[in-house]
């Protein structure tokens, strides 16, 4: 069944939607930055060909259902969005569009399976622990499942480490320069708590109060950035009543979480959550932009010399405009070495759940960038989000490299132990 929008429709979003509209002028700067232009050569796999077929439904020209294919092809990266000139803010076109549009469509019975799979165990850390060894011991039978299924068997790690309960409040070593709340996340606990350990370890080192607000939950970024707006508000809305307001900044250590909770503002537009969506979306902060600002007490540094190449999380690089932070800080890691990436602006195809949802593509594009890593000849990959970081140890296992890949705070917090 073919459905049109009519701009009627648009809502308390539409502004933000017709303003990334009309600042597009179609240059094509946006072109050489974009993962699926580059591996499809198709003008409506790239932003400004998306903006075209976005812009035609919303006037009600084309059906929601044509623009779809393409549309579902984009990783959200927002790779175009540091690439433009005019300053559209594609994001804000992006997700209210995905949103309308999963109201409409009909979806395959492999495609509803997968994105309920995804949708009710990811943002709940109990149940996808259980799905993930259950799912590690589905694995001998993963030829039998459909392809995005089995998608998702391939990203996930051997072992699922233990869990590592977190205390309600750690206190600052030394004199207490800043008090902040941390947030958990969901997939992180479950593949790789040792980052909130690192992350609360190099915070009370640097004098940091940390504060994990008991109760809390998702902050809804995963659904918010594949359309699912209502579980995304519902996830939001529980935090925005958890967390504390006598804090000087929330900390996320997971780019595409803070790339989330940054949009709180237009996830609740026209509603009566949204001043305190803004405000709480004003306090979040990169674990890595807290440090930078804060000033690092002089780590100790490595035992060895390391080259690491660092790759920038587009959801951190992109999305939050944070690049600097991150290398100034392992910049202060003696011993440590740190190279670019090349291509170092295109996303390494984890984009969320692009990699459960688009496994061909995403599977080309993430070959891409762990051969681009095996280039630089580093010893260790250092990244900011944890979806990166298992995109790229899955590729790099997959070209016999399984190099460890770890998040910027484990690298800092090895450096202070040192």
């Amino acid at each position: 069944m073919q459905h049109t929008i009519s701009g009627a429709d648009l809502g308390p979003q539409g502004p933000a939607m017709v303003e990334a509209i009309e600042k597009c002028v179609h240059c094509g700067f946006c072109l050489a930055t974009c993962p699926t232009y580059k591996v499809l050569g198709e003008e409506m796999d790239s932003p400004r060909g998306r903006i075209y077929l976005m812009k035609n439904a919303l006037e009600g020209e084309l059906s929601v259902q044509e623009t779809l294919p393409y549309i579902d092809r984009c990783l959200g990266c927002m790779a175009c969005v540091t690439a433009c000139p005019s300053g559209v803010e594609y994001g804000n076109l992006l997700a209210p569009y995905r949103a309308m549009a999963e109201r409409l469509r009909s979806r395959s019975a492999e495609d509803a399976v997968a994105r309920t799979l995804v949708n009710q165990t990811l943002p709940y850390p109990d149940r996808f622990r259980l799905a993930a060894i259950a799912g590690n011991l589905a694995k001998p039978l993963q030829g039998l499942l459909p392809a995005k299924l089995g998608a998702m068997l391939d990203l996930l790690p051997a072992e699922v480490p233990p869990g590592q309960p977190l205390p309600d409040m750690i206190p600052a070593q030394g004199e207490r320069r800043a008090r902040v709340a941390l947030l958990a996340g969901c997939v992180q606990q479950v593949l790789s708590p040792a980052i909130n350990q690192a992350t609360i370890a190099v915070l009370t080192h640097n004098g940091v109060e940390v504060v994990i607000p008991r109760g809390q939950g998702c902050c809804g970024s995963l659904a918010l950035h594949t359309g699912e707006a209502a579980q995304a508000r519902s996830l939001a809305r529980h935090n925005l009543t958890v967390f504390p307001n006598d804090v000087d900044a929330i900390i996320t250590n997971a780019a595409g979480c803070g790339s989330g909770m940054h949009e709180y503002g237009l996830l609740f537009a026209g509603t009566e959550w949204e001043e305190q969506a803004k405000a709480f979306a004003g306090r979040v902060q990169d674990i890595s932009v807290f440090l930078d600002a804060l000033g690092l007490r002089p780590p100790k540094g490595l035992a060895a010399p390391r080259t690491v190449a660092y790759h920038d999380a587009c959801h951190l690089a992109h999305a939050q405009r944070v690049t600097l932070p991150p290398r100034r800080l392992l910049a202060q890691i003696a011993n440590l070495t740190v190279v670019e990436i090349p291509e170092a602006e295109l996303c390494c195809g984890s984009a969320g759940t692009y990699n459960l949802e688009q496994p061909e593509l995403a599977f080309q594009i993430g070959r891409r960038k762990a051969e681009n890593i095996l280039s630089t000849r580093a010893m260790e990959i250092v990244t900011g989000n944890i979806g990166c970081m298992t995109q790229i140890r899955t590729h790099l296992a997959a070209l016999g490299r399984p190099l460890p890949v770890r998040h910027t705070i484990e690298l800092l917090a090895e450096a202070y132990a040192a």
